[in-house]
């Protein structure tokens, strides 16, 4: 266990991070995580608040949904953990906005990255312009301040920094490439890897925004705060990844055959739970089985629900084999399909995926089938007939999402893929 930050830590850091000095009299947006990370958002919120919030001229919160659902003003408040009196109160003043990424006028184009730089950026996996919107109201503020958690992260190696720009609040063009990209890259390259190629478009992309930003990276274990960082997007993430890499990664001597990864209550659809996926791949063995236990997700994704069923779950390969069946679909979507079902093959018209992925949720059966992936009725799982089996080869993760698992000694398929 990491030793805590204290309260004197915490607001010093918030201090060095955010000089009253400095900000006196402006404008500032905090750009903040939905509620499918956990961390202690209100903690900082109210410290950062209490420092400089009667002494700017507005300090507002932007929720960085990405393409994730909005968030009803209450379930913000709960996010920043202020109750109602605090906000018909001592929070009045804060504007509490959800970023709009699907909508055309909510957006604006600070640029574009050529051809050559995606090129560069990607390693000569792509060579195409890429066009880079942002939320319009992002220009309503002197300075940005991102505050938010570092963790593995399935597509751009490590979240956080400038992470919560893009895709936090950023146009579908942009979020769509990079995503496709990191799937293409594939999710056990990328994973707990720091200088991805990803993570070069989106520190790239977010130079494009002609606003000074600031940045206060937590790190969390078990629920409290390991570590508070404050600097440019780039510098807090540096640092933080580094510990987020010593905290957040969890290394097995062996792979196992059955895996129950249990979705938290906050992964209320797949489209999030799909976490449970990512992070345990690399541990499940050949052949072997990974189990979405997750008897309270009933969607698959409420915004891109009906794409998903169109498309499946499949393998990267199962769509770079048909480019010309998939192309103008919303890659974003097509990387998310990629990263639940996980690395495979597909050869002579005939997929064949590395592992079996298994959906005990509330999801009925035959949507399971349409959409590719194995069903188990939730109510035939108890979670002790999975503990404290390894040895066997049966390993229980009962919150999973955010530890990443990793083998001691990686395998041929990671290394290869």
């Amino acid at each position: 266990m990491h030793q805590q930050v204290s309260t004197e830590e915490l607001r010093e850091t918030i201090a060095r991070g955010c000089p009253v000095s400095e900000l006196k009299g402006k404008r500032v947006l905090l750009i903040v995580p939905d509620s499918t990370r956990s961390c202690p958002l209100g903690m900082v919120f109210k410290e950062v608040y209490r420092q400089i919030g009667h002494e700017t001229a507005a300090l507002d919160v932007m929720i960085a949904l990405g393409t994730h659902a909005p968030m009803s003003e209450e379930a913000i408040c709960e996010r920043l953990e202020i109750s109602s009196e605090e906000r018909k109160s001592l929070y009045a003043g804060v504007s509490l906005i959800n970023h709009e990424w699907d909508n055309p006028e909510a957006l604006r184009q600070v640029g574009s990255l050529t051809a050559d730089e995606i090129s560069a950026l990607s390693g000569g996996l792509f060579s195409m312009e890429v066009k880079v919107d942002i939320n319009k109201r992002l220009f309503d503020y002197d300075e940005l301040l991102i505050i938010g958690p570092v963790f593995p992260h399935e597509v751009v190696g490590f979240s956080g920094g400038n992470k919560y720009l893009f895709p936090g609040v950023a146009g579908p063009e942009i979020l769509n490439f990079f995503h496709w990209l990191g799937a293409v890259v594939t999710n056990p390259m990328i994973i707990g890897h720091k200088w991805t190629p990803v993570r070069r478009v989106v520190d790239r992309a977010a130079a494009l925004i002609p606003i000074p930003k600031r940045c206060l990276c937590m790190v969390v274990e078990k629920g409290g705060l390991a570590g508070l960082f404050a600097g440019t997007p780039e510098q807090a993430w540096d640092e933080a990844s580094e510990l987020s890499r010593q905290l957040h990664i969890t290394y097995k001597k062996h792979p196992f055959h059955t895996v129950l990864s249990c979705a938290p209550q906050m992964y209320d659809e797949l489209w999030v739970g799909g976490k449970c996926m990512y992070k345990l791949e690399p541990v499940v063995a050949d052949g072997g089985e990974l189990i979405i236990y997750a008897p309270h997700i009933h969607e698959v994704s409420v915004v891109h629900g009906k794409l998903i069923e169109e498309l499946g779950y499949h393998c990267r390969d199962y769509f770079l084999g048909q480019w010309d069946r998939f192309k103008d679909y919303p890659w974003g979507v097509i990387a998310h399909s990629t990263h639940v079902r996980g690395i495979g093959s597909y050869e002579n018209g005939v997929e064949k995926c590395r592992v079996k992925v298994t959906l005990a949720t509330g999801i009925p059966r035959d949507v399971c089938e349409r959409i590719n992936m194995g069903y188990r009725d939730p109510a035939t799982i108890r979670m002790e007939d999975y503990a404290n089996r390894e040895e066997e080869g049966i390993l229980l993760v009962p919150k999973a999402g955010e530890m990443l698992f990793q083998l001691e000694t990686p395998a041929a398929w990671a290394a290869g893929s």
